[in-house]
């Protein structure tokens, strides 16, 4: 089943929201995930693994690095899932 942008965008915001205990509405998709939402490198990678299971995607570590933005990581999930 595919997802929506914007049910990757909520999904991400839940996912943040409860690894971080930052508001869902925070979440928003020009936001960085270190410089606005203050999310370290382990937080990250809970995160990235949680979506993994939530979106049925796979997102290697090498390209972690890539997601600077939650539109970044919106976008990725998006063409990994219609892969």
């Amino acid at each position: 089943m595919a997802f929506t942008e914007a049910e990757v965008l909520a999904g991400l915001a839940e996912i943040v929201n409860e690894e971080t205990g930052l508001a869902v509405e925070a979440v928003e998709a020009g936001k960085s995930f270190t410089d606005d939402l203050d999310i370290d490198s382990i937080s990250m990678m809970t995160i990235v693994v949680n979506a993994e299971k939530k979106f049925g995607v796979k997102i290697p570590d090498d390209d972690v690095k890539d997601l600077i933005t939650v539109q970044d990581a919106v976008d990725y999930i998006v063409k990994a899932e219609q892969a």
